[in-house]
């Protein structure tokens, strides 16, 4: 025999979101007879966003009696080649954190996840813009739904800038002449700008998309059966593996073998003591992790937002951004209605946002993100960033990039691809030849 459900007294949640929804639509309060509901959430993260994430599911279930939100949270190794078992089982979490490349690997056709559309009555979908939502759909059926969003943004140590005598940069000609001022002025060992191998790409390939109007992928929505393709020609492709060498051959950015030789290739900025000493002056990083790239520089260093460089008449900005984080409900969840009031309850209700904080990122969701601000719980720098960056997005200035260009499979291609060229085993010519060609078949395979 099923459990007999009650609800709860009439607005108890109605009070503490603050939302302008209707009394049917809101996540009332649910209570049991017999046994409780139990509802898995799964996430990963580190032990910031464990204990807030914790303390919200713990006020979830004091304001739903009978309901019982079983955490299933560890760190990002290995989480997502977990969350590939559970799937590929029938046995995924109700609700689950996801990024959102992977919904191209899990729901290619827009049923790998529950579609929260029939739930929209329990979901503030007003809390967030038609483009927010337009993220979260497949093939029209809303997979998932954005945390946050981010993208990458430049960071300059104005105390080594000053050293140098240089003004922060803001074109492309004066980002590429500071490699040769530190050398001469500073050192060697002093460079403008940090970055993972991924990093360089992307800020390479912003400029070829500011150039030729594309980049790497086709960011256009895939129709039924159609197949994903490579944006690129072989010249703009060119372009972009000789950005990368310009920047690295011209002491502006470091070198794949430099970092590689300190201790790992992708070790994080802040861990090396070449930023922390302020001998690397410069980071294209998404704007979600400022607060660790600032976390360990010492006065006088400090941080100041780059204006992201743009070539005279481009009509994009080539800046990488998408949601930073989704949640999604399990195609085999038992108790979807309960997920997708639990869904908006953690991206919508204001006392979650507050104890939610920016673990995940400015919360794309309208109410919560003006809670943190009233709060003043986004620091200057991050919210001046999150400002520019919608800015940009409103403007049209920021294409979601095609959601394949993530996935695990391209991303290996194109790191590979790009390492010959950092250690010097291939020409510019050949490394764009094997982006569009090999990349064109990898895609057609992927799909």
């Amino acid at each position: 025999m099923k459990p007999v459900l009650k609800r709860a007294p009439a607005g108890v949640i109605t009070r503490r979101q603050g939302l302008a929804l209707t009394a049917a639509a809101l996540a009332t309060p649910w209570t049991h007879a017999q046994a409780p509901q139990v509802l898995r959430f799964a996430w990963w993260g580190g032990a910031a966003r464990h204990g807030a994430t914790l303390k919200a599911i713990a006020a979830f279930q004091a304001l739903n009696p009978g309901v019982k939100i079983k955490a299933e949270y560890m760190g990002f190794a290995g989480y997502l080649e977990r969350l590939t078992a559970q799937i590929a089982g029938g046995s995924e979490p109700d609700v689950m954190q996801i990024n959102w490349a992977w919904m191209a690997m899990f729901s290619k056709r827009g049923n790998g996840f529950t579609d929260l559309q029939p739930y929209a009555p329990l979901l503030a979908l007003d809390q967030f813009s038609a483009d927010d939502i337009a993220m979260g759909r497949v093939m029209g059926k809303l997979n998932a739904l954005p945390v946050s969003y981010t993208a990458r943004v430049l960071l300059w140590n104005t105390a080594t800038f000053r050293a140098a005598g240089l003004p922060l940069p803001r074109s492309w000609d004066e980002l590429f002449a500071a490699g040769a001022v530190f050398r001469a002025k500073l050192g060697e060992h002093f460079y403008p700008l940090d970055g993972e191998l991924y990093d360089m790409m992307l800020l390479s390939q912003a400029w070829v998309h500011q150039k030729h109007g594309t980049p790497y992928l086709d960011p256009a929505p895939l129709a039924p059966g159609q197949a994903p393709k490579v944006a690129m020609s072989i010249e703009a492709a060119r372009d972009w593996v000789a950005t990368y060498r310009k920047l690295v051959d011209g002491h502006t950015a470091t070198s794949l073998p430099l970092r590689a030789s300190l201790g790992g290739a992708e070790k994080p900025t802040e861990q090396q003591q070449d930023w922390v000493q302020g001998r690397w002056a410069g980071n294209y990083t998404w704007d979600s992790v400022i607060g660790l790239r600032a976390g360990n520089l010492k006065p006088p260093q400090s941080l100041a937002l780059g204006e992201f460089p743009t070539l005279p008449n481009a009509k994009n900005s080539g800046l990488f951004g998408r949601p930073t984080l989704m949640y999604a409900v399990g195609r085999n969840s038992r108790q979807p209605e309960l997920a997708a009031r639990f869904v908006n309850y953690l991206l919508t209700d204001p006392e979650a946002a507050l104890m939610l904080g920016r673990t995940r990122g400015a919360p794309s969701a309208k109410a919560p993100l003006k809670v943190l601000m009233d709060r003043q719980m986004l620091p200057p720098l991050e919210l001046q960033a999150h400002q520019m960056i919608q800015a940009l997005k409103a403007d049209g200035r920021i294409d979601l990039p095609a959601p394949l260009f993530e996935h695990a499979r391209l991303h290996k291609f194109m790191r590979e691809v790009f390492e010959t060229v950092a250690y010097g085993k291939t020409s510019d010519l050949d490394a764009a030849r094997r982006l569009v060609e090999e990349g064109g078949s990898l895609l057609r395979r992927i799909k």
